[in-house]
């Protein structure tokens, strides 16, 4: 495995990290901020190089509406030859309690760099049933385009499961949702049975889906999905889950509820491994509200027997930023 190491963390206060290197060389970062009021895009040549560049704020929150709290896990992506942010959002109301009635939204800009031109509002990303829906992420495979995204099923206990459906166009599902995940071990009920932020990862003629599990203090954890290339994708028996968590709390480490991960390449082509993680156990008031989940990054490698090896969460290191 290649050796390397990352001077972690490598952005601090910024949960739910997403970075995307395209093909134009550069590296793209947005995570939700601690404020939740806001979407941030920064644009580096290396991925070290991230930490310091300058954030562009692309979009902010309205004060009224379904656009209007908990600004929550936004992901770029490039899709039919344009940028894309999806995003979830939840609502204000006078009594609150619109806070955690989140739906998924889509952002669209054309510019050849996403850090200038215009964003337009492509509205919500509908799925079968208005509940809480949140953490989309797409990818495509064999002229397919795919969406998977977390969403509360009103008919099945807990809070979130995990979902797959085509895309008409970057923005609008089509043809039947398959529910591929949903909590059922031990390790997915630890205070919330949450299945939510999955990550798409294709290798050895698999696709493999990450995804995090329990509430998000400490308990907070990897799952991993895989199904083969050639399967069916929305057939929910092509999807197989690992019974035990891939990545998980280091307490050897001050590691603490590493999760809601994505996947990259350094500037070697070796695979990274980019999540978000506490270096403190005990946390006071409401986990999601304490802004010290930073930005990690990690190499990993792969098992013989094709499975992706995520290894331990590393401790910060006295260089780290």
């Amino acid at each position: 495995m290649n050796k390397k190491t990352f001077n972690n963390p490598l952005i601090e206060q910024r949960a739910d990290p997403w970075i995307y290197r395209h093909t134009d060389g550069f590296y793209y970062f947005t995570a939700s901020v601690p404020e939740y009021d806001r979407i941030e895009l920064r644009r580096a040549s290396s991925l070290e190089g991230l930490a310091e560049a300058e954030p562009a704020i692309v979009w902010r929150k309205y004060e009224t509406g379904p656009l209007s709290a908990n600004i929550w896990a936004p992901e770029i992506h490039f899709n039919a030859g344009k940028w894309y942010i999806y995003f979830a959002a939840a609502r204000t109301t006078e009594t609150n309690d619109g806070l955690f009635d989140h739906r998924m939204f889509a952002l669209e800009n054309a510019s050849e760099n996403p850090l200038e031109g215009e964003w337009t509002e492509k509205g919500q990303v509908k799925s079968a049933w208005e509940s809480f829906c949140l953490d989309a992420t797409t990818f495509e495979h064999k002229g397919k385009l795919y969406y998977v995204w977390a969403q509360k099923d009103p008919e099945i206990e807990g809070n979130s499961n995990l979902y797959i459906s085509e895309m008409s166009n970057p923005w609008t599902l089509t043809g039947k949702q398959t529910m591929i995940s949903q909590p059922e071990y031990d390790w997915e009920i630890i205070g919330f049975r949450v299945n939510e932020g999955p990550a798409v990862l294709k290798r050895n003629g698999r696709i493999f889906i990450s995804f995090s599990a329990s509430a998000t203090d400490f308990n907070y954890c990897l799952g991993l999905l895989w199904a083969d290339e050639n399967a069916d994708l929305l057939e929910a028996s092509s999807w197989t889950k690992l019974p035990e968590p891939v990545f998980r709390t280091n307490e050897a480490h001050s590691q603490y509820g590493p999760g809601h991960n994505s996947f990259t390449v350094d500037e070697d082509g070796s695979d990274v491994l980019v999540y978000h993680a506490r270096s403190y156990k005990e946390i006071t008031g409401d986990p999601l509200y304490d802004p010290n989940r930073h930005t990690r990054v990690k190499i990993f490698g792969w098992t013989e027997d094709g499975l992706p090896e995520f290894g331990e969460p590393q401790p910060d290191t006295e260089s780290g930023r």
